[in-house]
């Protein structure tokens, strides 16, 4: 799948809006840059909850640096490295979906180690 250097920039603009609202404990507006099928499945609250759980490097980064841009299960994917709050490094991918509105949102998200091949 091709991802034009404009898509590239919108999905940027996007995940750092996320990760603006995630540290600014605004889980609405957090959630509201998800997928349709990630708000489908659960509330606003709920998805802090459950990402704080299971991802906590990238709700409570300390930094992180975007990297390229690849493919995971056939959806484009911003890969980053972040530092979490011990001051450990990951590998970050946030999956995006494209929308009937030609708007971008998250749909998902992995952690790797840093030298974990992408699938």
């Amino acid at each position: 799948m091709y991802i034009s250097e404009s898509d590239k920039s919108l999905i940027r603009q996007l995940i750092e809006q996320q990760l603006q609202a995630f540290k600014a404990n605004d889980s609405e507006t957090a959630f509201a840059l998800t997928s349709p099928k990630i708000q489908s499945s659960c509330t606003p609250h709920n998805f802090i909850q459950e990402l704080s759980a299971e991802y906590s490097a990238i709700v409570h980064s300390r930094s992180i640096v975007f990297q390229d841009f690849t493919l995971v299960k056939n959806f484009p994917a911003l890969v980053s490295m972040v530092m979490d709050q011990e001051g450990k490094l990951k590998k970050a991918i946030f999956v995006v979906q494209h929308q009937q509105d030609y708007t971008w949102r998250v749909h998902g998200y992995e952690l790797a180690g840093i030298n974990e091949k992408i699938v």
